[in-house]
């Protein structure tokens, strides 16, 4: 009964052959040995270890390095980049964390150049990579955790906006997310980019693009929202055909630019400590490497400003004025204090005094330490807090020279704030331009008549720029504008080319490789002489 039990095929012990016979038996062999062997020689390796279905013939990306020699931490400029990310999205400033964390993780040199072209490339290309990211991960961005997707942003940076082996980029960046994001998640963002690094930059934009065009196949293909591509191709109004470079000017780190500031410092001490002469502002050069090296920073003699900003400045300062011996100038909106402090100097060399008027009071202690180099100068310079609105109807008919440098949605500054883009919504305009004319019916109504403002803005946006210049034309009929590009000179004193037909000046980053500054000139008319027959 044993063998019974124990012996025989399962068809014998149903009654017979079966339904295929005996033969049944032979091919199901001859099928497990095959199998066996295909097992033997595709699954497994020389030591008999086992092989995922991807490494198979070389196939597929795998690590050089062992289990055991793996990293299990990322290296320092990847964490700092990482911790950048984290905070912008909490609200802090890119511009304002990194050096902060740079210098506290003692990371410098090369080290803090690749930390500060991965951060601030991922900022602003994050809509782009998003992009690519749903793709690779098969799911929206909005259903992975926060701190995964800024570990897959900067990896797929690496991957595609710099110039880092594919190898490394995977390696160091599933090394840093098994430090942030845990072990599990690494696998995931190793997953994922391996997906991103089968493919170059040019097949992803055609993937992520695809089905798309006009504006918003451009706000995808160079990373801005599409609410900024319309309204920067309405901007550039007949040059619309620029449109893709300056987007891809936005895309672009701007340069450290330094002002001299007047009486305190020159271009020629700047450019004898290693900077090189701009040829756009003449009180400016440019500088590779960490500022606070340079003395002349240090001691607020110069500072670090971007050349558009030198130029409005500067043309504020040129223009005609009262006529008044010792006039007094005004900067209603000061903080943080770079435009204010390069007008203080150049007030000074004109015998004036600059009143310098900031709603925040940080931002006002901010105003004063960087005038120090100014006031030790003997600059006159009266410092306050006060809300510019109201400053017109305090003391009108007072200032000789306003200038209102208004708060904006900073759209000109994408090259230097990567993160504004995506904070800044078309909801925001409505606030700001309502706060814009304001301070700009302030500014002229503390002007002496025959005195002039100077309205700016670091956004190229019509709504934000020639419409708010419109609309006090119109409630102050006193006040016209004047041609604004005569006092806008290079360094070799040449007029400076393409800032729009007038009566205001536009500045372009793929121009000028300056901030997207706009200013326009207005005067307020001279009180009417009595008629000297009556």
């Amino acid at each position: 009964m044993a063998d019974e039990r124990r012996g025989g095929s399962r068809d014998d012990r149903r009654g017979g052959g079966g339904r295929s016979g005996g033969r049944r038996d032979d091919d199901r062999r001859e099928s497990r040995e095959q199998r066996e062997e295909r097992f033997r020689t595709e699954r497994r390796d020389d030591r008999g270890r086992q092989r995922s279905q991807a490494r198979r013939g070389n196939q597929g990306y795998r690590s050089a390095a062992a289990p055991s020699q793996r990293r299990r931490a990322g290296d320092p400029a990847r964490r700092a980049a990482w911790d950048v990310l984290r905070a912008v999205d909490d609200g802090a400033y890119a511009n304002l964390e990194l050096p902060k964390l740079l210098r506290h993780n003692g990371i410098g040199g090369r080290d803090a150049a690749f930390a500060s072209e991965l951060c601030y490339g991922s900022l602003r290309m994050r809509g782009f990579y998003d992009a690519v990211i749903e793709r690779a991960a098969g799911r929206p961005v909005s259903q992975i955790d926060a701190p995964v997707l800024s570990t897959m942003r900067l990896g797929a940076h690496q991957l595609l906006g710099m110039r880092v082996p594919s190898h490394a980029a995977a390696s160091e960046t599933v090394a840093l997310a098994r430090e942030v994001n845990g072990a599990g998640a690494a696998g995931f963002v190793n997953a994922v980019l391996r997906r991103i690094s089968e493919r170059s930059r040019e097949d992803w934009v055609a993937e992520v693009t695809g089905g798309l065009s006009g504006d918003a196949a451009l706000a995808i293909e160079h990373s801005h929202p599409e609410w900024i591509v319309r309204a920067l191709r309405t901007s550039l109004g007949e040059q619309a055909a620029e449109l893709e470079d300056l987007l891809v000017a936005d895309n672009e780190p701007a340069a450290v630019s330094l002002v001299a500031r007047p009486g305190l410092a020159t271009v020629d001490e700047l450019v004898a400590a290693g900077a090189v002469a701009s040829s756009m502002s003449p009180v400016a050069a440019t500088w590779e490497g960490d500022p606070g090296a340079l003395p002349a920073v240090r001691e607020t003699r110069a500072a670090v400003q971007d050349e558009g900003s030198q130029l409005l400045a500067l043309a504020m300062a040129a223009v005609p004025g009262t006529g008044r011996d010792h006039e007094e100038w005004l900067d209603l909106c000061a903080g943080p204090g770079g435009k204010a402090a390069l007008l203080a100097t150049l007030a000074h060399e004109q015998g004036a005094v600059l009143f310098a008027n900031e709603v925040n009071p940080k931002r006002t202690e901010l105003v004063r330490r960087t005038m120090a180099a100014a006031l030790d100068a003997g600059a006159e310079v009266m410092i306050g807090t006060g809300d510019g609105r109201e400053l017109g109807g305090e003391e009108p008919d007072t200032y000789d020279r306003v200038l209102v440098d208004a708060p904006c949605t900073g759209l000109g500054a994408l090259r230097r704030r990567p993160e504004a883009r995506w904070r800044k919504t078309v909801a925001d305009l409505g606030d700001l331009t309502v706060l814009q004319g304001e301070l700009l019916d302030s500014a002229i109504r503390a002007t002496r008549p025959g005195g002039v403002i100077g309205y700016a803005t670091c956004s190229p946006h019509l709504a934000e720029t020639v419409q708010v210049v419109r609309d006090a034309l119109t409630a102050h009929p006193e006040v016209t504008a004047e041609d604004a590009r005569p006092y806008f000179r290079a360094a070799d004193g040449s007029a400076i080319e393409g800032v729009g037909d007038g009566p205001w000046v536009q500045l372009w980053p793929h121009r000028h490789h300056t901030d997207a500054m706009f200013f326009a000139l207005l005067r307020k008319s001279p009180v009417a002489q009595p008629d000297s027959e009556s």
